[in-house]
């Protein structure tokens, strides 16, 4: 349990802290909920939950940030993004969406992990000790970074290189890592095998690509075969839900399941008990906390 959730002094301190390491304004709104201020802009967490099929629960959450204008207009991540124009603005700005996503989510809950993506222009101008200020970070909260499953967007896959130099790096630090799969590469099953001995813990697939390839050459078990879940994102309809699950994923998230909200739920919906049981028969691979270390 983290020092937030401890005694509400660690609280105030811990955030006074987080303020001084981070040089951002960072605040709690009336609600509660940890905001910070990026140039005229509010930024604040929402939360997707991933559900693990083989335990029946959420194994955690997926971050996303939001952001508001002075004037309450919503603004996309996008063009929250697009006001970084030079990396050094860029790292500092990514770091305060993590700072923020990590107040909010460990603060709220004791359970499930953090998944939290970096942008690809932060990888590549952070030339060594990735995820070290993030781990700072999580050490003042009181928090172990293997809670923490660091999302490596597409981008980073054309750079063999960059994608080994990275994943070393913030395993070296104990983070989970996640990977996406490449859907325009041919042979990317063969990319993967190149990583040893720096396989992922988590390959993303994508609901749409993955129901594309439903009845071929089962890539999911490809992917089991290197010792990494599998983690089905965007998934939209019943269909791709039910591919998902017959396919052996481990884990599934998407709008079907859950929308990106600003709380943390740690417990599956009532309504959704008996037919998440449904799925679960047909699950058929390892737990989320059997991931390689």
């Amino acid at each position: 349990m983290s020092v937030y959730m401890k005694d509400a002094r660690g609280m105030k301190d811990g955030l006074a802290r987080i303020q001084a390491a981070t040089d951002y304004p960072v605040q709690r709104s009336e609600d509660g909920w940890v905001i910070g201020h990026f140039f005229n802009s509010w930024l604040s967490s929402v939360f997707q939950p991933v559900f693990g099929l083989s335990e029946h629960r959420i194994a955690g959450h997926a971050a996303y940030i939001r952001s508001t204008t002075e004037g309450k207009s919503v603004l996309s991540p996008w063009k929250a993004f697009a006001l970084t124009e030079g990396d050094a603005l860029l790292v500092r700005f990514d770091r305060l969406c993590r700072v923020i996503h990590a107040l909010n989510y460990f603060s709220n809950t004791s359970q499930g992990d953090l998944f939290v993506t970096v942008q690809p222009r932060l990888l590549e101008s952070v030339k060594d000790d990735h995820g070290r200020a993030f781990e700072r970070i999580l050490h003042i909260i009181g928090v172990e970074t293997s809670r923490v499953v660091i999302e490596i967007p597409t981008e980073v896959n054309r750079d063999s290189r960059l994608l080994k130099h990275v994943i070393s790096n913030y395993r070296s630090r104990g983070y989970r890592i996640a990977i996406n799969h490449s859907v325009t590469t041919e042979d990317w099953i063969a990319e993967l095998a190149s990583l040893y001995p720096l396989f992922p813990h988590i390959v993303r697939l994508e609901a749409s690509a993955l129901e594309r390839r439903y009845g071929t050459e089962s890539l999911v078990d490809a992917v089991h075969h290197f010792g990494a879940l599998v983690l089905v994102h965007d998934i939209e309809t019943a269909q791709q839900k039910r591919v998902a699950v017959e396919s052996g994923a481990d884990l599934l998230q998407g709008r079907a399941l859950g929308l990106p909200l600003r709380a943390i739920e740690t417990a599956v919906p009532a309504m959704m008990e008996e037919h998440y049981r449904v799925l679960a028969r047909g699950y058929r691979q390892s737990s989320f906390n059997g991931a390689p270390d």
